[in-house]
């Protein structure tokens, strides 16, 4: 019956943030408090909350400090070379400009956290985006699933994870991995280009001076079946310029656009003259972001205490000023709040999942349900599970809970720990979309796109991106 009634309340969840029926964070809290009752365990609904939230406190605590970092870093011009120089390579075509959205994901997503790699990536793309009507769930999907192959790396959570639960070295499961991750890594930029393409085809092209130079445009949309997030749009743009009117049909919802807020449209992270840019501290900046990520990987301190010095310090040197220093918080606000916010409205999801046992008894479920005849093929079994499982379950459920089960019965088949470990990988660049990863509601919020939308959107390519990775283990002779 646990069984039953945890695919029951994922699944209810899902659909109503898909259809838009109850947004997330409302849906992430009522859905498992009425499962929780109707187990007949609403008695103890309040320890269960209350050990998710204490679960994921240092978690929210990472993400509000660090967003507060970040923010005060691109304010500061720290990354605008680095923006530059992929805003070189777009010259605003569309199709350059989600691969460099690609790119910029997994450059940044070696420092293995997906927050940093979701505040930079929107930060440095939305204004382009925006400015030249791009569709934004396409830059959610492809920052989403370049962090999630990226998240592979021994530093970024995963691979730890499987070595710690099957006592392995996490050098001999990832060394091998990385011709399987360097497929999947191509998956993503091929993916990115076919988007391109059809972002292109819409659109247009226009080099960066003309973006630049363009007006706000007005544009009237209409929703109704079709495209390729379920939503088809007819866009009315008159281009600054004498460029014409061009008419187009959408592929996304996209509920940043129309919004009649000029400031979006403006280049914000590329200008030149705004008055929180500190020159003069540009290395110091620098040397403070590369000491905060050699830390984190050295694990000197936990991460939250590791952000919280580092915004703490970057606001005093930066703006001494206390007015200052409140109005940089202040411009931070509303992300802080929205994140660490459905943190601990996950937390509630996430506590009565376990509380109530449903996370084990669907996980005994699905080991049972494989049949004998697959045990010789543990691996490839692995990784497919490995798609739904940490899509629905946190990557701490799947690893410690999951793969021992997993790894024992293919060691009764002759499959060795490390196989599984390395197929346990595969599902990482769905996971990253996974309603239970924190991350991906800084990616979301910052891009103004609606989580449902984002969903539908990128669960797909997610998908067909895993299982590049696996066929390619397989194919490698990894797994």
């Amino acid at each position: 019956m646990l069984t039953i009634l945890g695919f029951a309340m994922i699944a209810t969840f899902l659909v109503l943030i898909m259809t838009k029926k109850m947004s997330p964070i409302a849906a992430l809290v009522l859905i498992p408090a009425l499962f929780c009752v109707a187990v007949g365990q609403g008695a103890q609904l309040g320890d269960y909350v209350i050990e998710g939230v204490g679960n994921l406190a240092p978690t929210a605590a990472m993400l509000m400090f660090a967003i507060v970092y970040f923010g005060v870093m691109i304010d500061v011009g720290l990354f605008d070379p680095i923006v530059r120089g992929i805003l070189k390579f777009c010259q605003a075509d569309p199709m350059r400009i989600v691969v460099g959205t690609a790119l910029l994901a997994a450059i940044v997503s070696l420092d293995g956290d997906g927050s940093t790699t979701f505040m930079i990536t929107v930060s440095a793309m939305y204004p382009l985006y925006k400015r030249l009507k791009m569709s934004l769930v396409v830059m959610t999907g492809v920052a989403a699933t370049a962090n999630g192959v990226m998240n592979t790396l021994p530093w970024g959570g995963p691979t730890a994870r499987a070595a710690t639960a099957l006592k392995l070295d996490a050098s001999e499961i990832f060394v091998p991995m990385i011709p399987a991750l360097a497929m999947g890594l191509l998956a993503v930029f091929v993916l990115a280009y076919v988007l391109g393409l059809r972002e292109r085809k819409r659109l247009g092209m226009l080099t960066l001076d003309e973006a630049l130079a363009r007006e706000p445009e007005p544009e009237t949309v209409s929703t109704g079946a079709g495209g390729a997030a379920g939503e088809d749009r007819l866009v009315k743009r008159t281009s600054a310029g004498g460029t014409g009117t061009a008419a187009g049909t959408g592929t996304d919802a996209d509920p940043a656009d129309g919004d009649g807020d000029g400031d979006d449209d403006e280049f914000q992270g590329l200008d030149p003259n705004r008055s929180t840019l500190r020159p003069k501290l540009y290395w110091f900046n620098a040397g403070l972001t590369a000491a905060l990520l050699t830390a984190m990987i050295m694990e000197l301190l936990p991460i939250p205490v590791l952000f919280l010095l580092g915004a703490a310090l970057a606001l005093t040197v930066n703006f001494p000023h206390m007015p200052d220093q409140r109005a940089r918080i202040a411009a931070h606000a509303d992300n802080v709040l929205n994140v660490s916010g459905m943190v601990f409205a996950a937390a509630v999801f996430t506590g009565v999942l376990t509380g109530t046992g449903m996370v084990d008894n669907m996980a005994d479920w699905v080991v049972g349900a494989v049949p004998d005849a697959m045990g010789p093929h543990m691996a490839i079994v692995t990784g497919l599970l490995s798609l739904p499982l940490t899509y629905f379950m946190s990557n701490d459920g799947f690893y410690f809970g999951v793969l021992p089960v997993l790894a024992e019965a293919g060691a009764a088949h002759g499959v060795s720990p490390l196989e599984i470990a390395r197929a346990s990988l595969a599902g990482q660049a769905l996971h990253m979309s996974s309603p239970l990863v924190p991350a991906v509601y800084v990616l979301v919020g910052m891009a103004k796109v609606e989580f449902g939308d984002h969903t539908r959107f990128t669960v797909k390519w997610a998908i067909l991106t895993s299982l590049v990775v696996l066929a390619a283990g397989v194919l490698f002779g990894i797994m």
